[in-house]
């Protein structure tokens, strides 16, 4: 893992098509700005682990439903 330190207005850049700009800094919280290609996905990583949460239940309730109609003949 690479940790930077950078202040506001400053950018960073990954690749040669991605640049991630510090656009505000709160007391503790920072505001990113994202300039990337729209075939790049940006996600906040709560809502992936949201989404494979989700996928998890959704395995789950569908092998238990499957158990279920199997054991009912």
């Amino acid at each position: 893992m690479l940790i930077l330190q950078r202040k506001k207005g400053q950018s960073l850049t990954i690749g040669d098509d991605i640049t991630l700009t510090i656009s505000e800094i709160g007391p503790d919280w920072v505001r990113l700005a994202i300039d990337a290609p729209k075939d790049v996905l940006v996600l906040r990583s709560e809502l992936v682990e949201a989404a494979e949460e989700n996928k998890a239940a959704a395995q789950t309730a569908s092998l238990q439903l499957l158990n279920q109609l199997f054991n009912e003949k």
